[in-house]
């Protein structure tokens, strides 16, 4: 943090301006490597673009700069500890980030393979330094029970985990190496909240039937482009176009079941796409609001209102067909 020389005096101020971020088309490619990859079966051909959207976050301002960014950008100031927790250090706002954004592909995938009926597993991404399963479980392990418990989804293990305390023992069948272990645990307290268990693993969801999905963007954190992942993956594994060849966007969380959650700063992401061209954006219900007064007026862009996956599906649908399509208000 910058300081006058000789003082404790900072020259920064409290507060972070967050505005529109740069937009990715889950259905094509990055620097030559597709967005939202996928192995181990026939890959259907798309056209248009599905893109997942985000938000840009300033801090460590002047107060130069952040009047700048108020009087002349449509960037939203707020505290910086709304995006920077206080009592976090920069490596664990990282790992936090880091695991929302893993946590949401997965769930992503899940609810992808639920939709098109294929069965999946849990894999373990990555271990945690200095957590209960550092060298006792590793990147790679299926994650095929929990205290005799079959399980399948990563929000079955995390259901199981949470429900007990610190220092009680946690059982885990898994298959490693195609050989299958069982390791018990005596499980970690949370940094953030004593009072909560944790295993510390990253866990990832892939089909049992050959099909590898993998989701190729570096440097994004959090778990707002859930359900475009979901989507861009339902679309290269069905028949057909889920966006009927238009440019749609959108955002929001994704749960293992379908769910469409709420996330932050949608007025600008509406904004951005709206300015580029997009001609349907995909909000969440809870979001509709912020997500209308994000998109001013003179723009034709259709923003659509959806709870679910399958509400996503038909808003494309309905809007590649010409028909009415349930909208934000």
């Amino acid at each position: 943090m910058d300081r006058i020389p000789g003082t404790d005096i900072s020259l920064t101020v409290p507060y972070a301006a967050e505005g529109p971020g740069p937009m990715f088309d889950t259905l094509g490619a990055v620097e030559g490597i597709p967005v939202v990859e996928i192995d181990g079966a026939p890959v259907d051909d798309t056209t248009g673009e599905l893109r997942m959207t985000t938000v840009s976050v300033r801090s460590n301002m002047t107060l130069a700069q952040a009047l700048s960014r108020w009087l002349t950008t449509n960037d939203t100031l707020v505290p910086v500890e709304q995006v920077f927790p206080p009592n976090m250090s920069p490596e664990e706002i990282e790992q936090a980030n880091r695991q929302a954004f893993t946590s949401s592909e997965a769930a992503a995938t899940v609810a992808a393979m639920n939709h098109l009926g294929r069965p999946v597993e849990i894999t373990v991404v990555d271990v945690l330094p200095d957590t209960a399963a550092a060298g006792r479980i590793e990147a790679e392990d299926v994650i095929v029970a929990v205290d005799g418990q079959a399980v399948d989804q990563p929000g079955q293990v995390q259901e199981i985990v949470r429900a007990k305390e610190p220092g009680a023992p946690v059982t885990l069948e898994l298959l490693r190496s195609g050989e299958q272990v069982s390791e018990e645990i005596e499980l970690g307290a949370n940094p953030q909240n004593e009072q909560m268990a944790m295993l510390g693993v990253l866990m990832g969801s892939q089909p049992t039937d050959g099909v590898d999905v993998n989701f190729n963007l570096q440097d994004i954190g959090g778990p707002s482009a859930g359900m475009i992942f979901s989507l861009a993956v339902i679309d290269k594994l069905s028949p057909g176009e889920l966006n009927a060849g238009r440019k749609v966007a959108g955002t929001g969380t994704i749960s293992e079941e379908g769910a469409v959650g709420s996330i932050g700063g949608i007025e600008h992401k509406v904004r951005a796409a709206a300015a580029d061209g997009v001609e349907l954006f995909l909000a969440p219900a809870p979001n509709c609001a912020e997500a209308v007064s994000g998109l001013g007026g003179g723009n034709d862009m259709v923003v659509a209102k959806v709870a679910t996956l399958d509400e996503a599906i038909t808003a494309m649908a309905d809007f590649g067909a010409g028909r009415d399509v349930e909208t934000c208000s």
